[in-house]
């Protein structure tokens, strides 16, 4: 009997949802996904030494505004580890947009042409890399514009179908669902536990792919934030799911059989809608799960942002 990590392959795309670059190599993800989190973690290890160390050094010959400097550097370094992960894997490698950036539409376009600028200089081309933007009404017009001008984009931290069916308008090239995160707010306001196919993330997952099938939608539906294998599992088919390594290796040491749990054959018609600016922050604002963890996640990456940020300032301060 084959693991049902490998099962899993056989019908998902698994991406990894890590900076962890020697979990990269052993597990073998088609995808790897990053964050401010995950930047930030990969360079407290010992393999990004020698890029911290280029990378101040590139940053105290740029003089001026320390500032300047300070965000330049902390770009520098999360495309490193980009870099780092895009010749390990044979798919994507995706890049966030500054958290800070999430209600500014022009900045982030202009964030993410110097994240493509950046790759190209290590010569990595675009379609090796994915835009990450926060599903923010400006996040969402931002990967409209980049989508028009070939730069693929993946659009995260979205908790509801409202802002799904936005982003497919937009014709964004992937999105995230966070299926964790949905299960820890339900758990924390109600005090109760689900079964893997009760799990609001879960429930939340399969009606966004179903509608997105029924409509024949090309968005792909990356399942992001799991808590437990039971539920990637209930998710087996998904389009691409991205999983913590832990959760890899869980899903590597298990023989048991995995079953399909979606199938585009298997969506049934769904009326299209059409959500403009007032429809969306409507929705949004109706629902107060997903508010609070927009809200919520931008101000974590934001904060670990400014971690990082702070880190470089102390390091090109030093004499």
């Amino acid at each position: 009997m084959t693991s049902k990590l490998d099962q899993l392959r056989e019908m998902t795309t698994v991406v990894a949802d890590t900076g962890d670059i020697e979990a990269v190599a052993r597990l073998k993800p088609v995808d790897c996904t990053t964050n401010p989190s995950i930047v930030l973690k990969a360079l407290g290890t010992d393999m990004f030494a020698d890029d911290m160390k280029e990378a101040i050094g590139w940053g105290r010959k740029l003089g001026g505004d320390v500032d300047k400097a300070t965000i330049a550097v902390a770009d520098r370094l999360a495309i490193s580890v980009g870099a780092a992960l895009v010749k390990l894997v044979p798919g994507r490698v995706s890049t966030e947009v500054d958290a800070d950036l999430s209600f500014d539409t022009e900045g982030s376009v202009k964030k993410a042409h110097g994240i493509i600028a950046a790759y190209k200089e290590r010569g990595i081309e675009k379609d090796r890399i994915l835009i990450k933007l926060a599903s923010t009404w400006e996040g969402i017009r931002a990967a409209e514009i980049l989508q028009k001008e070939g730069i693929d984009c993946n659009l995260t931290l979205l908790f509801a179908k409202a802002q799904a069916i936005a982003a497919a308008d937009a014709k964004a090239f992937l999105i995230s669902p966070f299926v964790g995160r949905i299960l820890d707010w339900y758990k924390k306001s109600t005090g109760k536990d689900y079964t893997p196919d009760e799990d609001p993330g879960v429930v939340s997952v399969r009606d966004i792919y179903h509608y997105y099938k029924a409509n024949g939608i090309k968005t792909v539906v990356m399942g992001a934030s799991f808590r437990s294998a039971g539920e990637i599992e209930a998710l087996a088919g998904c389009d691409r799911l991205t999983i913590s390594p832990s959760l890899l290796d869980e899903l590597a040491k298990d023989e048991g059989k995995l079953e399909r749990k979606l199938s585009p054959d298997t969506s049934a018609k769904i009326e299209p809608m059409k959500i403009d600016e007032k429809t969306f922050r409507w929705m949004l604002n109706e629902d107060q799960m997903a508010t609070e963890k927009l809200s919520e996640g931008i101000r974590t990456f934001a904060k670990d942002l400014e971690t990082l940020r702070s880190q470089v300032r102390k390091e090109l301060q030093q004499a």
